[in-house]
């Protein structure tokens, strides 16, 4: 048996909450990033016997469409999949549920879930410091369940919440720009995940690629990659309220 890990994780979030789950369930993992633009995703062949724990972030309410077309590449071959969705504190939606139909059209059997936190990538006050450690008490005992599941040979697949047809794809809009100091060092044209950054001129971004994943403000070495701030005081305004209380994992067996 062989352990995945498969993640598209921009800002690291998303990446915290999967090691917490997939050390749990048996540490070491041959890791998969979806995050990267030029990986040949279908060279990732899996086998019946084989555990993936598949996660990605939600985009409002959905899986972000280069993880998706990226997973539909892997072949599952029947193998077990340990399904996470990140959030930051406001809702999931039909995220969770688009992630098992995709997993399950690349040849994954899902046979667990989990809806977790993480600090929102665009505004981190909410949800700010997490996976905490209540965080990682309940996904380490989460993955008890799942290894006694599966020991017992059970691969029935678990009831997850969502609506088909999925909710409408949306986003921020934001497209994070340089600002003064900027040295144009490139990293973030490297790491970009879907390529949306002129690597020879930082500034030049292509708006319609860009899926506002805010990895490149996350990297930038000099903290000068920002969205405006009259769009972050928007965001901020629209979610407050939503986000202000704590929210749990939501775990499905």
């Amino acid at each position: 048996m062989k352990l995945y890990e498969i993640t598209f994780s921009p800002t690291g979030g998303t990446q915290k909450a999967a090691d917490i789950l997939t050390e749990a369930l048996g540490g070491q993992a041959a890791a998969v990033d979806l995050t990267d633009g030029g990986a040949d995703f279908s060279a990732v062949v899996c086998a019946p016997e084989d555990i993936a724990v598949i996660a990605v972030p939600s985009f409002a309410g959905r899986v972000p469409d280069p993880a998706a077309r990226r997973l539909a590449s892997v072949r599952g071959n029947g193998a077990r999949a340990v399904l996470v969705c990140v959030y930051g504190n406001r809702a999931y939606e039909d995220t969770l549920l688009e992630l098992a139909d995709t997993a399950a059209r690349a040849g994954f059997q899902v046979v667990a879930a989990a809806a977790a936190l993480a600090e929102h990538s665009v505004l981190r006050r909410f949800a700010a410091g997490r996976p905490d450690s209540e965080d990682a008490r309940q996904l380490q005992q989460f993955a008890v369940q799942i290894r006694e599941k599966l020991s017992a040979g059970d691969r029935s697949a678990p009831a997850i919440p969502g609506n088909r047809p999925y909710r409408q794809k949306g986003g921020s809009g934001m497209v994070p720009l340089p600002g003064e100091g900027c040295i144009s060092c490139g990293l973030c044209a490297r790491r970009c995940p879907v390529g949306a950054i002129d690597p020879h001129d930082p500034g030049q971004v292509d708006r319609e690629r860009c899926i506002s994943c805010m990895r490149c403000v996350s990297l930038c070495p000099r903290s000068v990659r920002k969205v405006s701030p009259a769009a972050l005081e928007a965001l901020e305004a629209k979610l407050s309220e939503v986000c202000s209380r704590r929210k749990s994992e939501e775990l499905y067996l």
